[in-house]
């Protein structure tokens, strides 16, 4: 049999789980925070800005205060015991008046000013703000010294006041997570989504969803409290964990459209950087010099920088560029099979060596007569499909050959 100290041993150890799991969300919701707040800031007068910004808040408030430490320190701090109650109870009322203003602000997008979208927001703010008010009143005329740090709702559950407090929060949070978790799980279904967007809203779904886990777990061991049996364990521990989980998937679920579109833009800039190498090192064996570059330079910089020492190069060429040459690379292109854009491209990689090495070439007698005036709109336009065509040199080679040809060359449009 387990001695005193080992039971003790045993509780601190769980307090110090349950304590460390309260924590884990808040972690999340303060990083959806962090990367929110900068949108929020400068979009102050977005109201679903706003919203998102208010319920990411609110949310860390409530594992901060809900922390079975934080609940010990507020009690001695005030002197009153299980004065952390109607506290932890308001912050999560107004968590749950968060989501269903985020709710009417989403819902009515730009139209936040219309008659309806006021009247609905000043009905939640209303229902809300006086059910905080009954929470502190009722805990007021509640009997309640006995501190409770982690079963207040089970042990309290038959006194009176306090039971009715605990069956008013958690009314107040069923009703927010049941209308929040309907209309997410609806517009999932919304056609032209962004997909980053929709991942968003499911984990979002999935998390108003959990929430009423929690109050089932709590409601479920009140009501066995009231028939004479010990469910406490429901509320103890897996009323809490429900609701880790909850807030940890609504943050994320803000925090993936942010972080994917984010993501997806850097590796779309890193591709494209990558996808110009061939030219890059095309103009740079023409021209003898290279791109800047800056060892802390943003990944969208080192592209403009490339992009734009790429141009300089093509214009640097614009001279020696053959525009017959151009023009019987193309035809013979279309001659091999290749689509339009393709064979573009293939003619002006092709014309763009041609240059690359008469640069280095005395001119030919009657040169200047042989070619019309260099047209560069399309090369300075569309670089990425000739430095993806400098990628196929069989298919260049194929180009040049059947370009040299005249008698084929010909007949390529007819």
């Amino acid at each position: 049999m387990a001695g005193p100290a080992a039971l003790a041993l045993d509780s601190s150890r769980l307090l110090s789980e349950l304590h460390i799991s309260f924590w884990l969300p808040t972690a999340v919701l303060t990083a959806a925070l962090a990367i929110k707040l900068p949108s929020i800031v400068k979009m102050w007068r977005d109201p679903l800005l706003r919203a998102v910004g208010g319920l990411l808040l609110f949310a860390c408030a409530v594992f901060v205060f809900a922390a079975p430490g934080t609940i010990a320190w507020t009690n001695r701090v005030t002197g009153v015991p299980n004065i952390s109650s109607p506290w932890v109870y308001s912050l999560l009322t107004t968590l749950c008046a968060s989501w269903l203003l985020l709710i009417i602000a989403w819902r009515n997008g730009l139209t936040d000013r219309a008659h309806r979208t006021r009247r609905a927001t000043r009905w939640v703010i209303s229902v809300y703000a006086g059910v905080i008010v009954a929470l502190w009143v009722l805990f007021a005329l509640a009997d309640a010294p006995v501190e409770r740090l982690r079963d207040l709702d089970t042990y309290y559950a038959n006194t009176p006041f306090m039971r009715e407090e605990i069956l008013l929060y958690l009314t107040a949070h069923t009703v927010a997570s049941t209308v929040t978790a309907r209309l997410v799980w609806n517009w999932i279904r919304t056609d032209g989504l962004d997909a980053w967007l929709r991942w968003g809203l499911r984990l979002l779904g999935i998390g108003f969803t959990t929430n009423l886990f929690f109050a089932v777990f709590k409601l479920t061991a009140i009501v066995a409290r009231w028939t004479g049996h010990d469910l406490d364990w429901l509320s103890t521990n897996l009323a809490p964990s429900a609701a880790c989980v909850a807030a940890t998937l609504v943050a994320v679920g803000f925090i993936v459209p942010h972080a994917g579109q984010y993501l997806q833009e850097r590796w779309r800039v890193r591709v494209r950087h990558r996808r110009l190498r061939p030219l890059y090192l095309l103009m740079r064996g023409a021209t003898g010099g290279r791109e800047p570059f800056t060892l802390r330079a943003t990944a969208e910089l080192r592209l403009i920088r490339r992009e734009t020492f790429i141009r300089d190069g093509l214009l640097h060429l614009s001279r020696h560029l053959d525009e017959d040459l151009r023009t019987q690379s193309y035809d013979a292109a279309v001659a091999l099979g290749f689509e339009r854009g393709r064979a573009q491209a293939l003619a002006a990689a092709v014309t763009i060596l041609d240059a690359a090495g008469r640069q280095h070439r005395p001119p030919d007698a009657g040169s200047e007569e042989r070619s019309a005036e260099p047209d560069t709109t399309y090369l300075l336009r569309e670089i990425l499909a000739v430095s993806e065509a400098l990628r196929r040199p069989d298919d260049i080679k194929a180009v040049r050959a059947r370009a040299a040809a005249p008698a084929e060359s010909v007949s390529a449009h007819d």
